[in-house]
């Protein structure tokens, strides 16, 4: 039996990168939905969909994990993933917003890179070395990777703001300073912008900012009742209020927010699709202004990996499958690669 085999597909979908890559599967599976809901990862599940519509197309599944998943998921060997292209390439349609949607307007992405302060420096470090001993001692068992993954989980929120750890907490944020100078700037200028993050505690610190400041805002999170939320939706599309502070996993998708033109993510999440659909609440049919993306990132953190993890695994083999804050299949990640994030 295959490994999270799913014999229930329904609305199977794909695509093909420019280049003829592989980018994206999914499909609307209502079982084991932990790894069927977004399956733009594993190999497996593409020869999985593959034997389910056409059985033994891609030869037995022994056959194809020695000749295309082991190759291509960790060796990197090319010429194995372009003859896996070859064979699934007409049976994948390729869509493309840009090509669909040629009426929208330009996007462009920026990243903009912050130093931590010396004392927080201190403090994520301390915290790194945390982590690097707990990984050391583990056993590789479920229970140790979700205390992991917490600790992990706590790192990110460090390179937001301390305070999101530490109570306590009353020196600086680099960060949270390039933010509120963004917005502000932003607000100055004209524009209507949409700022994302994991944490809504983020989001509360950075309301409290913005009061201070005299900004008007929206906030949606998952506490937003639905009600609720689609009449800030309509007012922020509609009035002169010129920020949106939005939980990632709440306003993520299904959000029409073309009244802005900037949308800023406070801090990454390992899977860049998930940002991807957050970006495109703004750049959507009805958007008449040229878009601006801004990546707000921690120089020298696990920021900076997760970025790299985002590029380096947006075909075929992402490490980390989209889901809840918390979750994604880091759980299959081996100790020299949790430790990797951490150099």
């Amino acid at each position: 039996m295959r490994p999270f085999g799913c014999k229930a597909y329904r609305n199977v979908t794909a695509s093909i990168t420019p280049e003829g890559e592989l980018s994206g599967l999914s499909c609307d599976c209502p079982y084991d939905r932990g790894y069927c809901k977004h399956l733009a990862a594993a190999l497996i599940y593409l020869e999985s969909i593959f034997d389910y519509i056409m059985p033994d197309y891609l030869f037995s599944y022994r056959y194809f994990r020695q000749h295309y998943e082991s190759p291509v998921v960790k060796d990197g060997n090319e010429q194995a993933k372009q003859s896996l292209q070859r064979i699934v390439k007409p049976f994948i349609l390729r869509m493309m917003k840009s090509v669909v949607l040629t009426e929208l307007p330009e996007k462009t992405e920026t990243v903009l890179l912050s130093e931590m302060e010396k004392e927080k420096s201190g403090i994520y470090s301390a915290n790194v070395a945390e982590v690097r001993s707990a990984v050391t001692a583990s056993n590789g068992d479920n229970t140790e990777k979700i205390k992991i993954l917490e600790m992990l989980t706590r790192l990110r929120q460090i390179c937001c703001d301390s305070a999101l750890v530490y109570d306590n907490y009353t020196g600086k944020s680099a960060k949270l300073e390039q933010c509120v100078e963004l917005v502000e700037s932003c607000v100055n200028s004209g524009h209507n912008l949409l700022l994302f993050s994991q944490f809504t505690s983020m989001l509360d610190i950075v309301a409290a900012r913005l009061d201070g400041m005299g900004i008007r805002y929206f906030m949606l999170t998952g506490s937003t009742k639905p009600a609720q939320r689609l009449k800030i939706v309509n007012s922020f599309n509609g009035d002169d209020t010129s920020v949106f502070l939005i939980s990632l996993k709440a306003g993520g998708t299904g959000l029409n927010l073309t009244g802005a033109d900037v949308v800023i993510h406070y801090d990454p999440w390992w899977n860049s699709s998930a940002e991807n659909q957050a970006s495109d609440r703004a750049s959507r049919i009805g958007q008449k202004k040229n878009v601006q993306i801004y990546k707000l990132i921690t120089r020298n953190t696990i920021e900076e990996k997760i970025c790299e993890l985002q590029q380096a695994k947006s075909g075929l083999a992402d490490i980390v499958l989209s889901g809840g804050e918390n979750s994604g299949n880091i759980m299959s990640m081996t100790s020299e690669e949790i430790l990797e994030l951490l150099k």
